[in-house]
């Protein structure tokens, strides 16, 4: 198994995992303005800036994916080429890192926040309350939806990773 070919995959599916969220951002910017320049009701026009923000916060998040997964890619053969046993060593830590804080954000917290925000419209009557739990709700869910692909993608690198090391 070619280790450095395997890593290669991973980070460029990686990026397009990233770009997922900045394509998401842009959407959320043109629900935005649609909603401001079409909407007629007060609930439409609620749903203004919390759609403004959400696509802010996904291109940002994107953006920054993106840097990091792409500064990684740069480095691979370099950090292949000098130490292929560290290299994995490396890349192993990294994910279980990564794997821990997915555990605990992606499947703990945002589905609370969901939850919450899910109770929180039924006994909220304000259209902008409303319309920023509704997007909480959409954010948060698009966010669930990324992460946990690139779990699985994560899970499956580590299983490559670790059965090359134990083939050597």
């Amino acid at each position: 198994m070619d280790i450095l070919k395997t890593s290669i995959d991973w980070a460029r599916a990686e990026l397009l995992s990233n770009g997922l969220f900045a394509l998401f951002g842009a959407m959320f910017l043109v629900a935005s303005l649609l909603f401001w320049s079409r909407g007629e009701t007060d609930m439409a026009k609620a749903f203004v800036f919390p759609m403004m923000i959400a696509g802010v916060l996904m291109l940002i998040l994107g953006g920054g994916l993106f840097y990091g997964t792409w500064k990684s890619l740069t480095g691979f053969s370099t950090a292949f080429a000098d130490d292929n046993a560290r290299f994995i060593g490396l890349e192993v830590q990294r994910i279980d890192r990564t794997m821990s804080q997915y555990g605990t954000a992606v499947f703990n917290v945002m589905p609370l926040l969901i939850t919450a925000a899910a109770l929180l419209i039924v006994f909220v009557n304000s259209p902008g309350w409303r319309a920023a739990f509704i997007t909480v709700i959409i954010f948060l869910g698009l966010i669930m939806l990324i992460d946990s692909n690139a779990n699985a993608r994560l899970e499956r690198y580590k299983a490559d990773l670790v059965s090359a090391t134990s083939s050597r």
